[in-house]
């Protein structure tokens, strides 16, 4: 069974940092990434990285944010550095298994970014 775990997240004030994390089992995964879906809003991609280490990010958080991963614990991270309003959401961890190419989401953490 494929389970992605989140945790990491809570309220932070503007400018200030967190960092998120996903523990997958279950499965090898040859790509993690992180969305996240503001109220009234569509879910939408932030980051992802590849086995192989390749990342790539949303426009709005470049130089802000930074995904890594540690294959051996089958986990990814998401450092969210000078965090603003804007970036209060749920966010998801997304991953996509080695074999098969199947789809998993995470159950969600919220950030609230807010003085």
């Amino acid at each position: 069974q494929v389970q992605l775990v989140e945790s990491g997240g809570g309220l932070v004030q503007p400018g200030g940092s967190l960092r998120l994390s996903c523990a997958g089992s279950g499965s090898i995964f040859s790509s993690m990434a992180w969305y996240r879906q503001a109220p009234g809003k569509q879910r939408e991609l932030v980051a992802t990285i590849t086995r192989d280490g390749r990342s790539r990010y949303v426009d709005s958080v470049k130089g802000r944010f930074t995904i890594s991963s540690d294959n051996a614990k089958n986990t990814v991270y998401l450092q969210m550095n000078s965090l603003k309003p804007e970036d209060t959401a749920v966010y998801y961890c997304n991953a996509d298994t080695l074999i098969g190419k199947y789809n998993y989401w995470g159950q969600g953490t919220q950030v609230t970014v807010s003085s």
